[in-house]
Formats: structure tokens, sequence, C-alpha cells
């Protein structure tokens, strides 16, 4: 039996209570956990978080739990059961936000919704993180990171070339940006609304709307064109920052490497022309059409060609120039800035042995956020929890 607790974070004293699986719920409770709360995952003894279950595998333990679960606590629990509904809800008199990823009206059914806990804690916090909302044609639909983002049109603008497909990107945007940063964002408005009024509520948390705002400055684009019906003037590839400038974008070196290049602003630009010796190319910055930009970039193609990733990345560094390496997943913790900052973190886990995760994100100057501990294994804090907090027999 462990009883573990938060000890440090802006968030400590908060109590989560974790129904989410998969991505989108765990990782954005984990963040919270890290910031200090009290995070009690709960999973039914029968069907666990099939997240558990995903390889690559550690010992028997899955990375993928072990990187969205650290620093929370574990707790079976079958709340499908009679005794089991009576534990959860005292659980939910004791704790101040309950975050869940069911279907609409899954919880309802069970008894467990937002209406039921409000009768037994009128300041509880409902967070519900769905793919298309509680509300709408699509509400009930299953769906999938790749699915919000098609429908959102974020889809639309992955790529380089309007006349091929889309490009699945490389992270999940509409779990993460949506989901996860999205349930962090309902969850400390609703706390704030709640130190006003002193009332609970629940809060809709749709991966669907939450990454559109992903699309404000496209979307800007696409409002100032003159065909609203159509396209109009925002096109895959061709906006400013995803492929219409030459002075933006991504090149490839002469070991096969690739930079970054960031010369946005005209005086870095300029400042990038007259170090590389080339003059004649400060005119270029707008291209009068595609087939002039494609040659201009096949230009500075050419440059970057003569020289290793790290030559360049050293070069914009000792000038300030935005240039800077693409790293591989596994030269992250390489880098001296993003090791400065911790982005990067081992733990000792009790059966998978040491692993490494993606750090705190957010840096806090009174109330430091750093992970606790790492997952817990399935049911590790059941005892402890549910023995202090039985129902009435």
């Amino acid at each position: 039996m462990t009883d573990r607790k938060p000890t440090t974070g802006p968030l400590l004293g908060l109590r989560i209570l974790d129904l989410t699986r998969l991505l989108p719920g765990p990782l954005g409770t984990m963040l919270m956990a890290d910031m200090g709360a009290e995070v009690i995952r709960i999973e039914l003894p029968d069907a666990p978080d099939y997240v558990r279950s995903f390889p690559p595998y550690l010992n028997g333990e899955s990375a993928h739990y072990l990187a969205y679960n650290r620093s929370k606590r574990s707790v079976l629990l079958d709340y499908q059961t009679p005794d089991g509904k009576a534990r959860f809800m005292e659980l939910v008199k004791t704790a101040d936000v309950v975050v869940e990823q069911f279907r609409p009206g899954y919880l309802d059914r069970l008894g467990l919704g937002y209406a039921h806990a409000r009768a037994e804690n009128p300041r509880i916090i409902y967070v519900s993180v769905t793919g298309f909302g509680q509300t709408g044609p699509y509400a009930h639909l299953a769906g999938h990171d790749l699915n919000y983002l098609a429908l959102s049109g974020v889809l639309s603008l992955t790529g380089l070339h309007p006349d091929e497909p889309p490009v699945v990107p490389g992270v999940q945007l509409a779990d993460i940006a949506g989901g996860s940063y999205g349930c962090v964002m309902a969850t400390l408005a609703a706390l704030y609304a709640r130190q006003r009024t002193g009332e609970g509520q629940h809060v809709d948390v749709s991966m669907t709307d939450a990454v559109m705002p992903l699309l404000s400055a496209a979307y800007a684009l696409q409002s100032g064109g003159a065909d609203h019906e159509t396209s109009g003037p925002v096109a895959r590839g061709q906006l400013p920052l995803s492929g219409g400038l030459p002075n933006y974008g991504v090149y490839g070196c002469r070991d096969g490497g690739y930079v970054a290049l960031g010369t946005l602003e005209p005086k870095f630009w300029q400042k990038f022309c007259r170090l590389v010796n080339k003059p004649d190319w400060l005119g270029f910055l707008l291209p009068s059409d595609q087939e002039q930009l494609h040659s201009f970039k096949t230009r500075i193609g050419a440059l970057f060609r003569e020289k290793d990733r790290d030559d360049w990345a050293r070069f914009g560094l000792d000038n300030d120039l935005l240039i800077t390496p693409v790293y591989t997943l596994a030269e992250l913790d390489r880098d001296p800035q993003l090791s400065a900052r911790q982005m990067i973190v081992t733990q000792q886990h009790p059966v998978a042995g040491s692993f490494r995760s993606i750090g705190v994100p957010l840096k806090f100057s009174a109330t430091p956020a750093r992970p606790a501990w790492p997952a817990p294994q399935l049911g590790a804090d059941t005892e402890a929890i549910l023995g202090a907090t039985r129902p009435d027999e």
C-alpha cells in the first residue's frame, strides 16, 4: 500500500478524478499532476486503459502508458456495479474535478454523470473531452485525431503542394492541442469561475472545436479573399508561413540533415543575404508567381547543400540568424537549450526501469512544477484511497 501525495506545484491541494483513456485526457491530467494536483487514475478491473497494451514495452510496461501517466495515483474500481458507484460518489464528495472521455450520455446512463455528481457535491467540475462535443449531429460518432483535423480544416493545409494530397501530421494535433491542452484550460477556467461563484459546472471540450483556433491566421486570409465559396486565396503550401515564403522554410544540407530558416523579418533576411554573400537575393522576398518561387527556393536549397546541418546551425547561433537544426527525436536530449529547460526527464520505474519522457513545459518561480513519480502500476493506490473513503454500509 502507498500513500504518496504531491508536494509542490501551483495546483497543490486540487483533487482530480481521472476517468480518461488513451492520449488526450491522460496527457492533460498528467500536466496538471506535474503542477501539483492529486490526480487519481480510476480504471475498471476487467477493462483498464487499453493504452497499457500498446507496444513498445519496457519489461512488460507500455512506454505509452508511462509517458502519459506519471505523477498520478492508480485505483481499480468497477464503477459499473452498485458498490463501485457508491465508492465513486464518495470520491466525488472529496474531489474538485472529474475528467472523463466517454461518449456523451454514457456516465449519465450509469448514474454517474454531472447531474448525479452535482447532487452530492455542488462544487464539482466535470470536464468532458470528446471528439465532436456534447451537442450537434456528430456528437455520438466515433473519431480519432485525423478525423478531427479533417473536419476542422486543419488537415487541408498540411503539406507543401496544393496539387498533392494533404500530409498526415507527424504528431497528434487535435488530441494534444485540442484535447490535452483544452482539458487543462477548461479545468483552470472552471476553477476560477468556482472561486467567484462557489458553484461547479460541466465543461464541454470538443477536440474538433478546440483545434480550430490553429486556423486563426489562415482563416483571416480566407475571410479576406474575393471568393468565400471556394478556397479563395488560401491553398496548401502557399500561405506565407507554410510554404509561401522562400525565407521561411526547411532546407536540406550536405550531410542529409535539415535546417529551418526563419528569417521572416526584412532585417534578418537582409542580414542573411549579406553574410552569405548573396546581395542579389534581397529583392526576392515576394516572388511574383509559383514558378518564380520554386526557382528561388531551388537556389536557396543549393546554398544550404554546400554545408552540413550542424555547420549551418552554428552559423545561425553565432549570427542570431534564425537558422536551427531539424532534430530527430534521438537528438533532443543533446541540445543545451532543451537540457537547460529540463525538457527531457528520466525517472526510475519499479518494473520498467529507467524511462525518459518529455519534461514539464511550464516553469513557475514560486511553486515549481515537476514530475513527482513515474506512472503507477495498475491499482497501486486502491487501498490507500478507497480505504479512506468507504461508503456507508
